[in-house]
């Protein structure tokens, strides 16, 4: 194990705090073990780790987020992702690969999520080309958290967003009687919904989205004669 890894744990390790980490644990179902470190204290011992520390050095990050994705502890696993936040302006393109190891290990939605708006996002924003080659092998994928990512990618794009594509992948996903991928249809629907609420409603009107999806989508549309 790295050092800089071993020196995260152990940074993070003195803040244990079992009482809080009984209803962490709960919350999200008990599939994953939690130090107890709430968001905003988490956050903070993180910012000072790294202004202490900096961030590892680009050839070590696969390996350190890896390391650190293969703890129990959960907040290791938001360690990684902030790890790779720091890197995102000098995401190369073989960092695809990263991204994915994260996304089908101990996948739930509170990595997936930000996985999907932050570091995929940007991975494509940077190489457009891997859609066609990485996206589309993710959209195709029976791992549901994948074609999730690629639903919700572009969710920060706002008049970039290229609808047509969104549009094609939303119709691939029709029929799911997954949750999350009907959530994230929504989602995806509601946030274009900002920049573009005409092709919103259009686009929910001409597919058979699921009650779910739908109700996501139009939910924030204030012209409520739209939804008709």
């Amino acid at each position: 194990m790295l050092e800089y890894t071993v020196k995260l744990r152990d940074t993070f390790a003195l803040h244990k705090n079992e009482e809080i980490a009984g209803p962490m644990e709960a919350y999200m179902r008990d599939q994953f073990a939690f130090l107890g470190i709430k968001s905003p204290v988490r956050k903070d011992i993180f910012k000072q780790f790294i202004k202490a520390n900096g961030y590892p050095a680009k050839a070590e990050l696969h390996t350190v987020v890896r390391e650190l994705w293969e703890m129990p502890e959960r907040e290791m696993q938001y360690s990684a992702l902030g790890l790779v936040d720091g890197w995102l302006k000098k995401l190369e393109e073989s960092d695809h690969e990263l991204l994915e190891y994260m996304v089908v290990n101990k996948s739930w939605w509170d990595t997936i999520d930000h996985i999907a708006s932050n570091h995929a996002g940007k991975l494509f924003r940077l190489y457009p080309h891997l859609i066609e080659t990485v996206g589309k092998r993710w959209r195709e994928s029976e791992n549901f958290w994948l074609r999730r990512i690629m639903i919700l990618f572009q969710l920060k794009d706002k008049g970039n967003t290229n609808k047509e594509l969104l549009y094609e992948i939303i119709e691939e996903n029709l029929g799911s009687n997954e949750f999350f991928i009907n959530k994230a249809i929504g989602w995806a629907l509601r946030e274009y919904a900002k920049t573009n609420p005409e092709w919103v409603v259009e686009t929910a009107d001409k597919l058979d989205l699921a009650p779910l999806s739908r109700r996501e989508a139009l939910k924030n549309i204030k012209d409520n004669s739209m939804k008709v």
